[in-house]
């Protein structure tokens, strides 16, 4: 890992965001509106929304205004971590870097205006002639590659929550086997849009309790917990081989070492409860890192605020880790910002690194009245900060389908 970018909504660019986690910052806020509906027909009525993102600041206006919005925060983010890696694509074989982007829900904002537009004109001739290669999940990925040169492998994964966290093992697979000397990896996400909140509302997966008091609505681990809360925005990493990194004398900040992908192949939306499949996808990440669990310092955990996900993630943790679980400090990013979906795993690899890097570990807010079935000594109310050299990403998705990544510090 040499380059990091993010656009959150505790803050644009990494220091703003590192800077606020560690504060322990909330990003959550009421919602006023959402694309013009009126939000007091929606059961919840919170979200991660990013307040301060002025497109044209960071792009051709011309462009921003033809792209939809995660395609926006995808091509600022890549901005932001290739001029953080000083990856100069003049001086590179563009065929050796690629991109691979995670987006679980794509260009809903765009989707859902031409949509309604289409309804209420009755004019299919007025769609938008940008429509099409505009909400192709490929969009993004397609996007920075023609922002920087990039020839390489250029995929996009959509797996929900899981998309950019599969996005990170994909590029480590094109590194290990030798197709690409760098690797642009973003999770992107924006659909805080009418029908993605009705229809998560109406799967009864959101948090509906904390309206008035919108910080207090990502609980992770907390008895309270209601549901998550929908989040929005962006990470990227850039990953290249260590011999490539040397040779231009990059600075690198963390290296990825094991992944692994699973299918529990139980439920679309509910995970297993004893939390075996889940113990199984961390143990193959460790084994493919070459690892113990006993090697593990910090997890970021999935922790989306769930009544039944939470328990579930705990039990996978005390299954593999054992009794190195009560050693080990645990946070849930998603109590800052929400769940950003597709983004999520992209925006806690960008956490983890920040943390093995720092020695600090961001707090998990609202951990108040801990759920006994959540209970691990690490997980705390503060920052907290000691020396790291490993540390495990978990990130579930919808489908059944999960995820985990294993950093280590240089």
């Amino acid at each position: 890992m040499t380059g990091l970018g993010v656009i959150s909504p505790i803050g644009i660019g990494v220091d703003a965001f590192w800077k606020a986690a560690l504060e322990g910052r909330s990003g959550i806020s009421a919602l006023t509106e959402v694309e013009g509906f009126p939000v007091e027909r929606f059961r919840s009525r919170v979200g991660g929304r990013i307040r301060d993102f002025t497109p044209s600041e960071h792009l051709d206006p011309g462009l921003a205004d033809r792209l939809d919005r995660h395609a926006q925060f995808a091509l600022v983010a890549a901005q932001q971590a290739i001029r953080d890696a000083e990856l100069r694509m003049e001086r590179e074989p563009t065929h050796r870097v690629g991109v691979v982007v995670g987006a679980g829900m794509g260009a809903m904002t765009m989707g859902e205006r031409e949509l309604t537009k289409l309804y209420e004109s009755q004019r299919p001739d007025r769609v938008h002639p940008n429509f099409i290669p505009t909400i192709t999940l490929n969009s993004a990925s397609g996007l920075v590659a023609l922002a920087h040169g990039a020839r390489g492998p250029n995929l996009t994964v959509s797996t929900a929550c899981s998309s950019s966290a599969h996005a990170l093992g994909l590029s480590l697979g094109f590194l290990r086997g030798g197709q690409a000397d760098a690797m642009i990896v973003i999770g992107t996400e924006a659909s805080i849009t009418p029908l993605s909140l009705g229809g998560f509302t109406s799967l009864r997966a959101l948090s509906t309790s904390f309206n008035d008091t919108p910080e207090r609505a990502s609980r992770p681990f907390d008895r309270a917990r209601d549901g998550f809360v929908m989040g929005e925005g962006a990470a990227a990493l850039i990953l290249e081989t260590w011999p490539h990194a040397r040779k231009r004398k990059a600075r690198m900040y963390a290296e990825v070492a094991g992944y692994a992908a699973t299918s529990e192949a139980y439920h679309m939306v509910m995970p297993q409860e004893d939390g075996r499949e889940s113990a199984r996808t961390m143990e193959l990440a460790l084994d493919d890192a070459g690892l113990a669990p006993s090697r593990v310092d910090y997890i970021n955990a999935h922790a989306t605020a769930t009544p039944v996900g939470d328990p579930v993630e705990i039990r996978a943790i005390r299954r593999v880790l054992k009794r190195r679980a009560n050693h080990v400090l645990v946070n849930a990013t998603k109590s800052l910002l929400g769940h950003t979906l597709g983004a999520a795993g992209a925006i806690g690899a960008v956490t983890c690194i920040l943390s093995l890097t720092t020695g600090q570990v961001h707090p998990t807010l609202n951990y108040d009245d801990p759920d006994p079935e959540c209970v691990l000594p690490g997980i705390s109310r503060q920052a907290q900060g000691r020396p790291l050299r490993v540390a495990l990403l978990n990130a579930f998705g919808f489908g059944s389908n999960n995820a985990s990544l294993v950093l280590k510090a240089l």
